[in-house]
């Protein structure tokens, strides 16, 4: 157990004396900076002998000159070589001054976080640039040479991505069907027009539930995982060694992930599609008495194929979009589990942002395509 801190005080040719004993540490000190400092109040001249002090840390080196007021010198101070630096280094740092506030206010600082926001938004622009050249690069050295291809990969992610969804995306769709069909039921019946139930469950499930649903679930399923993965790779150095060792980390973890997607999307896509007109026949036979067999019928006349071909159709560029937001968030990860936290939360917003914006623009082609 250390001593506490003391000190002792007599008068000396018209000064003062001081010794310093024990522990003037912030444990030991307790009070005895603050007696020291009224003990010395007034005192002109003194000789400060710190010879006798067991131990000394910053809290009471900051205690003694703080008692010194500004009249410690070389002369007047008795002490060893390290508790001298420690006195010369504590005292540089109570003179130093605080930078001074250059935050900005008011409408100049709204314009500073407009203009980093733009920065930063080329800057992302630029990142993916990249990211697309380098996946190109190995789609060509992939098709140039086709035993490149990792198959396991692409079929254990396949399964993990696809498999392994389908009952998610079956449960979400079949609601989001009821739910339409539900809706339909209630506003139609108002008119007398129930049976356009059928046509508002097939059109809105085939051209854009369908898809949509399967696009975000995956957003927030595969793209997070992508960008964890790949994160975490990326921060024990694992993707650098792949290139030390002369393995393309774009082959061999971005392009089965890419294909992955590619091959499941269509396939949850159409599950999601038989889900979605399930939970409408349900609901269309249990409220409104209209049996599966009535319904598959409308839907053959009065729907037919094209909606659904369009549903199909935006599946690939989801696909591509989703792993490339994973994949790319992924390869940005710094060397920290924030940077990691971040990404990774990057990718599930930026892949739900995209999805939400090409299905608008595929919406606006087909309406000028009039199909």
């Amino acid at each position: 157990m250390g001593v506490p801190a003391e000190f002792t005080l007599d008068d000396k040719d018209g000064g003062k004396s001081v010794v310093l004993s024990g522990d003037w540490t912030a444990r030991g000190m307790a009070d005895a900076g603050l007696r020291l400092a009224e003990a010395m109040k007034g005192s002109e001249s003194f000789d400060l002998d710190l010879t006798g002090m067991n131990r000394c840390d910053t809290a009471g080196a900051y205690a003694i000159i703080r008692a010194a007021d500004g009249r410690l010198t070389s002369g007047n101070v008795k002490a060893r070589p390290q508790t001298l630096r420690l006195l010369e280094l504590v005292g540089e740092a109570t003179q130093a001054e605080c930078p001074p506030d250059n935050r900005l206010h008011g409408v100049v600082a709204l314009l500073d976080r407009i203009g980093r926001g733009l920065f930063d938004l080329l800057r992302d622009g630029y990142g993916t640039l990249i990211f697309l050249g380098h996946l190109l690069t190995a789609i060509a050295r992939c098709a140039v040479d086709p035993r490149k291809i990792r198959w396991a990969p692409i079929v254990s992610l396949a399964e993990r991505a696809g498999l392994d969804a389908m009952p998610i995306v079956a449960t979400t769709t079949f609601f989001i069907g009821a739910v339409v069909a539900l809706l339909g039921a209630n506003l139609l019946t108002d008119f007398g027009a129930q049976v356009f139930s059928v046509e508002l469950i097939g059109v809105s499930v085939l051209r854009e539930f369908n898809i949509l649903i399967t696009a975000i679930l995956l957003a927030g399923r595969s793209a997070s995982s992508f960008a964890a993965e790949i994160g975490s790779m990326k921060m024990n150095q694992e993707i650098d060694a792949m290139q030390v060792i002369g393995v393309d980390p774009y082959e061999a973890l971005v392009l089965p992930r890419f294909a992955a997607l590619l091959i499941t999307i269509p396939l949850l896509t159409f599950v999601a599609t038989l889900a979605g007109l399930a939970g409408g026949i349900v609901v269309v036979w249990v409220v409104l008495d209209l049996s599966p067999s009535f319904f598959l019928q409308r839907m053959t006349d009065y729907v037919g194929a094209t909606h659904f071909w369009i549903g199909m159709s935006k599946a690939p560029v989801m696909a591509m979009v989703i792993a490339a937001i994973g994949c790319r968030q992924g390869m940005e990860v710094g060397n920290d589990v924030e940077s990691l936290g971040r990404r990774v939360t990057a990718a599930v917003v930026h892949a739900i942002f995209a999805i939400i914006l090409i299905d608008a623009i595929f919406a606006l082609l087909y309406m000028e395509l009039n199909v």
